[in-house]
């Protein structure tokens, strides 16, 4: 533990080597969060390693062997059999868990939480546990929030196109690897070769990525309803953070050849009637949301809000019940590490007032 300031709250960052824990450390460092202990933890093999925040030179604990003590905040992103294992131990030991994983946020002692959206979800947190959302959900709660508030959210159609980092470091590699195979063979097979390219054997994703879309992420549930695990991770977290239980949803989870950036492809119908100029000016007031034109990957990318472009009337439903639009975020940032420090501000402010 390396103490940073006099006052604050005692932060320990699980997975803090990953490619999302990276970009927790930087993220911390940029809101200027209110540390005032310092711990960066993870498995065995990334032990003893030395991280630089701030000027202070952190040495990376194995959190099989580390004291839990004295931790206020925990945030969580190695996995979910690690979530499982360790995050009802440093809630015990005393520390308020924030978990990346999927692992706790259908728990129904676990607030299921974005920043902007449902921080008063955080009033109370029963097993000291907190759950951080997918990333596709998290793109569109900022849009789609507000748009219920006004409009009454009834039916939810969305297909995602999410960039590779969500599939982890392994996930980039493959893409490059790939890339760099096809390239090399030229370009009169990028175009017209189809299978005569010679990729290499996918290593992360189920099919070939470069320059190419698949359309399945996660695992097939055991329902019967041969969605993925990931498909079904957007209805049932939209459900509960929007707080509308019965809300009708249906989504595909598309994994393109993109690194970083999740785009979504949504159609929304409402109880009562909205026009894409009335949906523009509620979006206008909306927190971590910007209209933009035509929001992409690229825009998104190292970004903070949720873009949101392509407003339009969906005119699949009848009347002015429905719209369609097209909603961009870097999950990587906001969709992982961002969020779970917003969300530790918020239980600062609210749990630890006297430290701050």
């Amino acid at each position: 533990m390396v103490q940073i300031n006099e006052r604050g709250v005692n932060v320990a960052v699980l997975g803090a080597t990953g490619q999302v824990g990276m970009v927790m450390r930087r993220v911390l460092d940029e809101r200027d969060f209110p540390v005032r202990d310092l711990r960066f933890l993870a498995s065995a093999r990334s032990a003893g390693q030395v991280l630089d925040w701030r000027g202070h030179a952190i040495e990376v604990e194995d959190v099989a062997k580390a004291d839990l003590s004295g931790i206020d905040i925990a945030i969580f992103s190695a996995g979910g059999g690690t979530s499982r294992e360790w995050a009802p131990k440093f809630a015990e030991a005393g520390a308020y868990v924030i978990d990346n994983s999927s692992q706790w946020r259908m728990h129904d002692d676990v607030p299921l939480v974005v920043a902007e959206v449902n921080p008063d979800d955080l009033d109370e947190i029963p097993s000291g546990i907190v759950a951080n959302p997918n990333c596709t959900t998290m793109a569109i709660m900022p849009v789609l929030k507000p748009l219920s508030d006004a409009f009454g959210l009834k039916r939810l159609i969305v297909s995602s196109y999410q960039a590779v980092s969500g599939a982890g470091r392994a996930g980039v590699e493959q893409l490059m690897n790939e890339a760099k195979a096809a390239v090399d063979q030229g370009a009169d097979k990028l175009v017209f070769g189809g299978d005569a390219i010679d990729f290499p054997e996918p290593t992360k994703v189920v099919r070939t990525i470069a320059f190419n879309e698949v359309p399945f992420i996660g695992d097939i549930v055991d329902d019967g309803s041969e969605e993925t695990d990931e498909e079904q991770k957007l209805r049932n977290e939209s459900r509960k953070i929007l707080h509308l239980p019965d809300l009708k949803a249906s989504c595909t989870c598309v994994r393109v050849g993109v690194f970083t950036a999740h785009g979504m492809s949504v159609n929304a119908e409402f109880e009562r009637d909205v026009t894409p100029d009335e949906a523009r000016a509620v979006l206008r007031e909306a927190e971590a949301v910007e209209l933009v034109d035509i929001p992409t990957a690229q825009l998104a990318a190292g970004k903070t809000p949720s873009f949101v472009g392509r407003i339009r009337q969906d005119q699949a439903v009848d009347g002015h019940k429905g719209l369609a639009f097209f909603v961009t975020n870097d999950n990587l940032r906001k969709g992982a590490a961002l969020n779970a420090v917003e969300l530790a501000e918020i239980i600062a402010r609210k749990h630890f007032p006297d430290q701050l």
